[in-house]
């Protein structure tokens, strides 16, 4: 969650605010809920001038009520515990900027994620989500979204509407093509679809005029579009374990590639592990720049 971490209630301090104290009426419930609650308050933190609260690694199977009374929280950090779902009360923290979900067992979103509209940050990565809900859309402002190591096929259409994501995990799922609406995402800087079933790339990849980063190894993929070569800011392209064979001629105008790369970390291109046809696989020997004259018109 960035920074110095908060101090995370302990096992029995959740038990304790969990539990309810007896039979109490209607009138005597009210205050017990605040107090609660404002035990939570107290050990949220400012960190960076942000309301922060970590609840990670706490064996937690579901979330305490009193939770959601917190209203002032701007990032909260549920990862690494045993959650299934979450509940709609999750729309009432409407000043959440990042809400990390990392590491749990959740199947679906509440859609009143959609009312979190100053989220910035989702991770929701290593979960056992299939879908995504049609109201994320309404999350403007988001910027950065991991939904890596799930089971998730497609993606809303409504996405497109997020024009500030300039960053998109979708990697170790179940994507047969890319969705449609990460071609209206035109801020993006990276895009990671490693590890899915791809097998093609849409000639619409050329609209993501800021891409940088884009990794789609460990797919299915028999060939490049030439689109994908005019986009002239790719520093990383990893088409490393696919079924290529050829690449396209005008592969010479990503001039920001600069290089074969052979570290998962390095920029430049990455296409190891393909069956590539010769001559293609000797000139590669050669490195990019013996590459590029062999692919540049004479």
């Amino acid at each position: 969650m960035g920074g110095k971490q908060s101090r995370s209630l302990s096992n029995k301090e959740l038990n304790e605010v969990s539990v309810s104290q007896g039979r109490k009426s209607i009138r005597d419930e009210q205050p017990s809920l605040s107090s609660a609650a404002e035990r939570f308050r107290r050990l949220a933190t400012v960190h960076f001038g942000y309301s922060t609260l970590s609840l990670a690694m706490r064996g937690l199977g579901e979330t305490p009520a009193e939770l959601w009374e917190l209203r002032e929280l701007q990032k909260l950090n549920l990862s690494m515990n045993c959650l299934c779902s979450l509940p709609p009360a999750l729309g009432a923290l409407d000043n959440l900027v990042i809400l990390n979900l990392w590491g749990n067992n959740l199947s679906s979103l509440p859609p009143e994620i959609g009312l979190l509209k100053r989220l910035r940050v989702l991770f929701a990565c290593r979960n056992r989500l299939s879908e995504v809900p049609e109201e994320l859309g309404s999350c403007a402002c988001l910027e950065v979204l991991s939904l890596a190591n799930n089971q998730i096929t497609a993606l809303p259409g409504s996405l497109a509407a997020i024009h500030s994501l300039t960053k998109l995990n979708l990697s170790h799922n179940r994507i047969v093509h890319i969705p449609t609406c990460v071609y209206s995402m035109k801020g993006l800087v990276f895009l990671h679809l490693a590890c899915n079933r791809l097998e093609t790339i849409a000639d619409q990849i050329q609209d993501l005029v800021n891409l940088k980063i884009f990794i789609v190894e460990g797919n299915s993929i028999h060939t490049l579009p030439k689109t994908l070569c005019f986009l002239e800011s790719l520093e990383l392209l990893n088409v490393d374990f696919n079924d290529l064979q050829s690449v396209p001629m005008e592969l010479y105008l990503l001039s920001r590639l600069g290089r074969l790369a052979c570290h998962p970390m390095d920029k430049g291109l990455h296409i190891i592990h393909n069956p590539l046809l010769k001559p293609i696989q000797e000139v590669l020997q050669g490195g990019l720049s013996a590459l590029y004259n062999y692919l540049k018109p004479t």
